[in-house]
């Protein structure tokens, strides 16, 4: 409707423009037939060029004009029983025209037509094709141009095949049409709409230097938006901007420039599905050594989250227990929790990776998005908290002081475990920004990623370790670290307590209710190993009998936990004292088309910082207010479960991880992202409230 109406408008201003200004009358398209060869066998197929020599500065349209104009057709009057195939397009160019985007074609452009001859075609015959063609042209304004060709062909049994120059620019011409893509091609739609070809050797040495989408529909996408080439591990990706009647499947043709100019269109039936990270060159993108910065940095900053601190405390009073220890014992014990830490930490991105290939969606925190595993990791806590209140000990079996050091040693290096794990629901600053990068390369740049990750979160403890002078602020061992133990175990029963209030989000009650009989049981039966540890002989036998079958019957009420899952609500919430709804893509594309100011906020039940932010930010009396007074969507993409959609988004981000915040101001390209730590004065900024 809308192309037809500029169309109709460029010849209705072309016809009222004064005689002095018009455009001279001589045609600007040159059209003529041509056919690959004379003669055609009866039954036989032979192709015909419409070829349109265009004067330059002007151009003709393909199938998919783009937002205005109309393609060339061609109405074939054709002898009894001859068939005439549908027009082949070659590729075609973007052709900006103001504020319009156009797909077309300048200079001279063969457009080719298969003849199919019936199998009944009389020998020796003289066969006249005819061909009404109509095109629009265009430069400043537009004009409709037409003509009629004429064509004559021979039947013959013995047709001979075409000449060597036929063939040679037919060749060429079949050269520019698209063909079926030797590579699978998907697409998603988070921030932006993102079209991946999984073609390692397009990663390669192979790369393009340039490629444009094209697509078969209007409204597919919006033409005149730019079309950014990045680079994922395994194929090119090709950042577009949406269109207001995207399908399911996406049709067009992908047009891929090598670094020696030679191009290759290939035919897109892409269907939704992952699409991994990738690198754009728009000057956001990171070096290697300073995306090995940021995760240095975001690990030390990591040791003051609120998730770690327990943990932390509890390696504190260890250190604290060697203050007056050998050097030797206590350098020792630093570097095997720094090996822990740090070990964990590319353990953790291998895994990711292995995950990744085999084509699941996953980023940081990932393991918290099962529920068998929060509810694992709640009982871990549960038990360190027991512990250090005394309700149990695990001695070490000990003869001599190599074997307690080596007990020592032990400790350390799973408390730098211990950390990791309970490290996950937590984002620092920087840490998203190098782990987004770091999955976009190679596996050895992902565990390079990871492990200065671990070194920096692990770099506190060891430099109490191989630092002496440090060891003077840690006091003096005594009667007060028993206290300070027991102390130490209400901040681990609060972090149990939290992870079992994650798994209620995740799970519906018979899934809650078997985590809570795992901790039931587990606590008694730790209970009952100690209280018997010290008795008679048999006493401890049976005492270690009935505990184990507690702490068995505990890991199988745990596994019922992996099998329930809670039913999501998909109804408008209340979030943080303001109205939201649940993030999708197509929320997020609607809102964005009636010009509605939008804020995304990409968090989880077990993202701590997510849920520090919400208190201190986000339920503050004037932001409320601030969304209500300027009408401001709040989508919510809660990813505590796994959510391709919301994955999809944080990918678009270079992020693989929560808290992720997005303000769409109304009409705005692109996101204002907001910092991981939010403040009440940098979100009423970002809305642009004074």
């Amino acid at each position: 409707m809308m192309r037809s109406f500029l169309l109709s408008l460029a010849v209705f201003l072309t016809v009222l423009t004064p005689a002095s200004a018009q455009i001279d009358q001589q045609p600007k398209v040159h059209a003529r037939l041509i056919s690959d060869r004379d003669t055609v066998s009866p039954g036989g197929t032979l192709t015909v060029a419409l070829e349109e020599n265009i004067r330059p500065g002007w151009h003709t349209y393909w199938s998919n004009p783009g937002d205005a104009g109309e393609p060339t057709t061609i109405q074939w009057t054709l002898p009894k029983g001859w068939k005439a195939g549908p027009i082949q397009w070659p590729y075609p160019r973007r052709e900006q025209v103001g504020p319009l985007m156009d797909y077309g074609y300048e200079g001279e452009v063969w457009l080719l037509v298969d003849l199919q001859a019936p199998a009944d075609a009389k020998p020796n015959s003289e066969e006249h094709f005819q061909a009404a063609v109509s095109w629009l042209v265009c430069q400043q304004v537009c004009i409709p141009e037409d003509t009629t060709l004429n064509l004559t062909l021979f039947v013959d049994r013995n047709a001979p095949p075409p000449d060597v120059i036929s063939a040679e620019q037919f060749a060429a011409a079949r050269a520019k049409l698209p063909v079926a893509s030797p590579w699978p091609i998907r697409y998603a739609m988070a921030n932006s709409l993102m079209l991946y070809v999984k073609a390692p050797a397009l990663a390669g040495a192979a790369r393009p230097v340039d490629a444009k989408f094209f697509p078969s529909q209007p409204g597919e996408i919006r033409d005149i938006a730019p079309q950014a080439l990045g680079f994922a591990k395994d194929g090119p990706v090709l950042r577009l901007e949406a269109g207001s009647k995207l399908h399911k499947i996406l049709d067009g043709i992908l047009v891929l420039t090598s670094a020696d100019k030679s191009v290759q269109a290939l035919q897109v039936h892409a269907l939704p599905g992952i699409v991994p990270p990738a690198h754009f060159d728009d000057g956001s993108t990171l070096s290697l050594a300073l995306a090995l910065l940021f995760a240095f940095i975001g690990g030390l900053i990591l040791n003051i989250m609120p998730c770690v601190l327990p943990v932390l405390a509890m390696k504190a009073l260890a250190l604290a227990g060697h203050a007056n220890a050998e050097r030797s014992q206590a350098r020792a014990e630093s570097f095997a929790y720094c090996a822990g830490a740090v070990l964990s930490f590319v353990a953790f991105g291998l895994l990711i990776v292995i995950l990744r290939a085999g084509g699941n969606a996953i980023g940081w925190g990932f393991q918290l998005q099962e529920p068998i595993v929060v509810a694992a990791l709640a009982l871990l806590i549960f038990a360190v908290g027991l512990n250090l209140s005394g309700v149990f000990e695990f001695e070490a079996v000990s003869a001599g002081g190599d074997l307690a050091r080596r007990g020592g040693l032990f400790g350390a290096f799973f408390t730098g475990v211990l950390a990791v794990a309970v490290a996950a629901p937590c984002t620092a600053p920087f840490m998203a920004t190098a782990i987004g990068y770091g999955l976009t390369q190679t596996t050895s740049v992902v565990l390079a990623v990871f492990a200065v990750l671990g070194l920096g979160f692990a770099l506190p403890f060891l430099l109490l370790g191989i630092w002496p002078a440090m060891h003077r602020i840690l006091p003096k061992p005594g009667p007060w670290m028993l206290r300070l133990k027991q102390v130490l175990a209400v901040p681990m029963y609060a972090a149990a307590a939290w992870l079992l209030w994650v798994l209620a989000q995740q799970v519906d009650r018979s899934g809650l209710f078997a985590a809570l009989i795992a901790v039931a049981a587990l606590g008694v039966s730790l209970w009952l190993w100690g209280v018997t540890r010290m008795s008679r002989h048999g006493v401890r036998i049976a005492g270690a009998l009935v505990a184990t079958v507690g702490i068995i019957g505990a890991l199988y009420s745990l596994t019922l936990v992996g099998h329930s899952r809670a039913t999501m609500s998909v109804e408008a919430s209340n979030y943080a004292g303001i109205a939201s709804q649940p993030y999708t893509a197509a929320r997020l594309q609607a809102l964005r088309a009636a010009k509605r100011p939008v804020f995304v906020d990409a968090t989880a039940s077990w993202c701590i910082t997510c849920l520090v932010n919400d208190e201190v930010a986000l339920s503050r009396p004037t932001v409320r207010a601030a969304f209500e007074g300027k009408h401001i969507a709040f989508l919510v993409a809660d990813w505590t479960n796994r959510n391709p959609e919301i994955t999809a988004l944080l990918q678009a981000h270079g992020r693989s991880g929560v808290p992720l915040y997005l303000y769409y101001a109304p009409g705005a390209s692109q996101a204002a992202v907001l910092p991981q730590i939010l403040t009440e004065g940098e979100v009423l900024q970002t809305l642009g409230v004074k």
